[in-house]
């Protein structure tokens, strides 16, 4: 008995000669594709933080340690560099309270001892804060019977002493705070209330609280982004959030000194009436400003696109154009650092060549590479690989690329507004969005006097505490 399986027949034996060379086209083009496919996906799964615009978060557990900086090795130590003011905590010369602890024997021969006025001691401080604890304060407003006219006359009340009991500034100010600047959701900041301070707040309260604060913070909000607008250097960023379920933006417009927030249905709302220099990370509607502005491209988001070239793709023109932009920064801030407030122009025109050279190195890289095929049916220009595509932005934006070094008040990177919108993405991680407009609104414009206010150094919880009026002049805008 045969016990051996039957081959099955080849399906393709009754093809002809033609149907067979057609087959195998199809065959080659399917692999063709995979093929990009394939080296498609195995690109996105080697980007990360480092090579690309993608945040920390999202390396995961399997994240690598951060052992590399975009700028490159320095050449000095890790850590603070010599000249570095640290900060610890010091003794005060004039304490709160003072307890004296007297010996009450000898501690040679164990005779009790007389406690004197001895000002033969060391001294140590204990620096705590006591148990918050509600102070109410009564305004009486007296009448008074006129010696005259006999009429009586009713004496008024402070102009923000509005109601028979009402929380005063400073627990309105403590709830703005703790809600927009440390993002602690109205219900739990309702229990941290009850629980430290022994105040029973609803959250509709601590909702109210801030948004009043936001309307009379709005004339502040108002004079900081027309500030902005007319500074000399500005950032520009944006990014996506949630408002009642649907995805909106946050748009930040910022200076070392200043910060605006303003929320829009659309990403493309972009102020228009801007001038000088804004620095963005090539968001083409940016380009639509007109000629009353300026532009500088993030540096540090092309280092990261041309770190993903070299980890991935292999390209040598990326290392190149990687070591140029590290120069020309190092060379930059050696210039600043020395007080020269500008490069020597050949020194300028050494890098532009270089520049060119490297560009040119790219393109005809890419330009021998073969094309890649269209899909069926697609239209619009032809798709050209992540090179490719850089290099054409590096080559059509150079200006802009290197304004950094044209005008040294220009930065490097696009950071400050990174910094200045990251505070955001918390908020999300935390509440996931907002209910309504009016909330982010508020948000928006209560975010800003926080932000400004760091950065002009000044004390967030008693700016908080102070009128619009009183706030511009700590601002120093009146």
């Amino acid at each position: 008995m045969n016990t051996e399986a039957a081959v099955p027949p080849c399906p393709y034996a009754e093809l002809s000669r033609e149907e067979l060379v057609e087959f195998v086209k199809l065959l080659v083009a399917q692999n063709k594709a995979l093929v990009e496919r394939i080296e498609e996906l195995e690109r996105r799964l080697g980007l990360n933080s480092h090579n690309s615009s993608k945040s920390p978060s999202s390396d995961g557990l399997s994240k690598s340690s951060r052992t590399r900086s975009s700028r490159g090795k320095s050449g000095r130590p890790s850590g603070g560099q010599p000249g570095h003011k640290g900060e610890t905590l010091k003794q005060i010369d004039v304490p709160d309270e003072v307890v004296n602890h007297y010996p009450e024997y000898c501690m040679y021969c164990t005779e009790k001892l007389v406690v004197s006025s001895s000002e033969d001691y060391r001294k140590r401080q204990v620096f705590d804060i006591q148990k918050p604890r509600m102070h109410v304060t009564e305004h009486r407003a007296h009448k008074e019977v006129c010696p005259i006219c006999g009429k009586e006359t009713q004496a008024s009340f402070p102009v923000d002493v509005q109601a028979p009991v009402q929380y005063g500034k400073r627990v309105r100010s403590l709830a703005v705070y703790l809600q927009h600047a440390h993002f602690v959701p109205e219900d739990r900041l309702s229990v941290l209330f009850l629980d430290v301070c022994g105040i029973a707040i609803t959250t509709a309260t601590l909702a109210t609280m801030g948004n009043r604060a936001s309307k009379e913070l709005a004339p502040v909000v108002a004079e900081i982004e027309r500030r902005v607008a007319v500074a000399d250097v500005k950032h520009l960023d944006g990014t996506g959030f949630r408002i009642e379920g649907k995805t909106q933006w946050l748009h930040v417009q910022s200076t070392e000194t200043l910060t605006c927030y303003r929320s829009s249905p659309r990403r493309g709302d972009i102020p228009r009436n801007l001038v000088g220099t804004v620095v963005h990370d090539h968001f083409k509607p940016y380009y639509t400003m007109g000629q009353q502005v300026k532009h500088a491209l993030c540096n540090t988001h092309h280092l990261r696109e041309i770190q993903a070239l070299v980890d991935i793709e292999k390209e040598e023109w990326a290392t190149l154009m990687q070591n140029l932009l590290r120069c020309a920064l190092r060379t930059v801030e050696s210039h600043k650092h020395r007080g020269i407030n500008n490069l020597p122009e050949k020194l300028c025109q050494c890098f532009y060549e270089q520049y060119d050279k490297v560009l040119a190195q790219g393109l005809n890289f890419h330009e021998s590479l073969p094309v890649l095929e269209r899909k069926k049916g697609a239209r619009g220009q032809q798709k050209k690989r992540v090179g490719h595509n850089l290099l054409l932005r590096l080559q059509s934006r150079k200006e802009d690329v290197l304004r950094f070094m044209m005008d040294f008040k220009v930065p490097f990177t696009n950071n400050q507004a990174e910094q200045d919108i990251r505070m955001m993405k918390v908020k999300q991680k935390i509440s996931g969005g907002f209910r309504s407009d009016e909330g982010a609104e508020t948000f928006c414009n209560i975010r800003s006097v926080i932000s400004t206010t760091r950065k002009k150094g000044l004390d967030l919880f008693d700016t908080l505490s102070q009128t619009a009026s009183e706030i511009l002049g700590l601002f120093a805008f009146t």
